[in-house]
């Protein structure tokens, strides 16, 4: 039986546009054991010369806002216009078994049947903001399979979603009107990030509704910004039906031309490399952590001491990383040294 994730099989693959192939590196890049990482970190290092050319799009909003609807129609038209469109929905996991309900694509059931359209639920892992540490990878896969925007829909709104900032070139954030104060429950540090807000369902009764919710938005993102002319646009739509849709993409895409004519979206996406870097690099960090026998041995250890009041969290901790450069040393002396 031939490997399914074999390298060399899955180039091919995914820069022929095959979606068994595709899917298939995508769930390497996902896995978590240490053979499909090594396979992976070769499979991305071969596909990278063909991405980085795709719209990248992150879409957060409140819990409520119609996200994935909106994408599917949103995603929908885009197809229509002859695009091809991606889609990484980011389902949170539990932190209790690690499962994920994966639901996102049967909600973007028209997008999902496109044959120019790919909709991946991806569990986000507990991974900080709702973001799957493979989603960046997995977005560098899917702009080498030929897709020319790629949607990152983040699992909600708060502090830790401006993670999606440093791996798309435009945040766009859905709005509810009908939801009590409008910034009430939306962190300062997403709205930062914001580039545009959209109120989605702005139609029957609530358009109007809608309408002073944009407006009160406006003026929110004029006083917090202070300046009118680096507040992010503030639009109404409605993905039932359609009405705004094109508006809100028309802002996007300017959005995204206005870096490229100010010469700023290669740095943009140069920095979203070295935050990718660190934060791959501190992830491999605390899985050799966590996976080392001594660590976990010293681990129960100091839990127990912790237990009967004997060993304090920060002695505990400095047991456990001394135990970690101790297993390191014994590999290769020369690798670890505890700087002082």
């Amino acid at each position: 039986m031939a490997d399914p994730y074999d390298v060399d099989i899955l180039v091919e693959g995914v820069l022929a546009g095959r979606r068994l192939q595709l899917a298939r590196a995508i769930t390497l890049v996902e896995s978590s054991r240490p053979d499909h990482r090594q396979r992976a970190r070769l499979l991305l290092q071969r596909l990278l010369p063909a991405a980085g050319q795709a719209v990248r799009v992150g879409i957060s909003g409140v819990p409520g806002a119609g996200k994935s609807t909106f994408i599917d129609a949103l995603g929908s038209r885009l197809v229509r216009a002859g695009h091809k469109v991606a889609v990484l929905a980011v389902d949170p996991s539990s932190s209790r078994t690690g499962g994920s309900i994966l639901g996102d694509r049967t909600r973007m059931a028209e997008l999902a049947a496109s044959d120019n359209a790919f909709v991946r639920p991806s569990p986000s892992g507990g991974q900080l903001g709702g973001v799957a540490r493979a989603t960046r990878e997995s977005m560098t896969v899917l702009e080498a399979a030929g897709f020319d925007v790629v949607i990152v829909e983040t699992v909600g709104v708060g502090q830790s979603e401006v993670a999606v900032g440093d791996m798309v070139d435009t945040f766009l954030m859905l709005a509810l009107a009908r939801a009590g104060d409008q910034l009430q429950g939306i962190k300062r540090g997403i709205l930062e990030r914001v580039d545009v807000i959209a109120v989605n369902k702005a139609d029957g009764d609530q358009a109007g509704e809608a309408r002073v919710c944009a407006r009160e938005l406006r003026g929110a993102m004029r006083l917090m910004t202070g300046d009118s002319a680096k507040a992010p646009e503030v639009l109404t739509c409605s993905a039932l039906t359609g009405d705004g849709l094109d508006e809100v993409w028309e802002k996007v895409t300017a959005h995204r031309a206005a870096l490229v004519e100010a010469g700023s979206l290669a740095q943009r996406r140069a920095d979203q490399q070295r935050s990718w870097l660190h934060t791959l690099t501190e992830s491999e960090l605390l899985d050799a952590l966590r996976s080392s026998p001594q660590v976990r041995a010293a681990r129960a250890e100091v839990e127990a001491g912790m237990t009967d009041g004997t060993v304090s969290a920060p002695e505990g901790s400095q047991r456990l990383i001394e135990t970690f450069y101790a297993t390191v040393r014994a590999v290769d002396p020369r690798r670890a040294h505890r700087p002082e």
